[in-house]
């Protein structure tokens, strides 16, 4: 596979350029416990509920800043959407890997659950 990085990616897994992945995220079903939600996210929940978890998104550093992390994130968000058609999830979950990626999701609406994981992230 061949795209630049400025193309929107097309197959959900991965961006390249000359043969090196410069961008990726990959999407897994997963449950949050409804204690580790804001209480007016929770209230009249189930005590499980199903969600998608953004396992991974990257964006090679030489990238950032250019907006193409956004564009990666929308592309991931777009295609949970898509999903939800098929499979239920009431949540977006990211668990952010330090405090940049945390300030990253939280300028896109994320929010912190309340949980023992600092950097654990999700959006209704």
């Amino acid at each position: 596979m061949d795209l630049h990085v400025n193309r929107p990616c097309t197959d959900g897994r991965e961006r390249t350029r000359a043969g090196t992945v410069v961008a990726y995220f990959t999407l897994v079903g997963h449950i949050i416990e409804r204690e580790v939600l804001p209480r007016q996210l929770g209230r009249s929940s189930p005590d499980r509920i199903p969600a998608v978890l953004i396992a991974r998104l990257a964006l090679d550093r030489a990238h950032h800043r250019q907006g193409l992390g956004g564009a990666l994130l929308a592309d991931a968000t777009s295609r949970i959407v898509a999903a939800t058609e098929i499979v239920a999830a009431r949540f977006v979950v990211v668990d952010a890997i330090d405090d940049n990626a945390t300030h990253f999701y939280n300028h896109y609406g994320y929010q912190p659950l309340l949980s023992d994981l600092a950097h654990n992230l999700g959006k209704h």
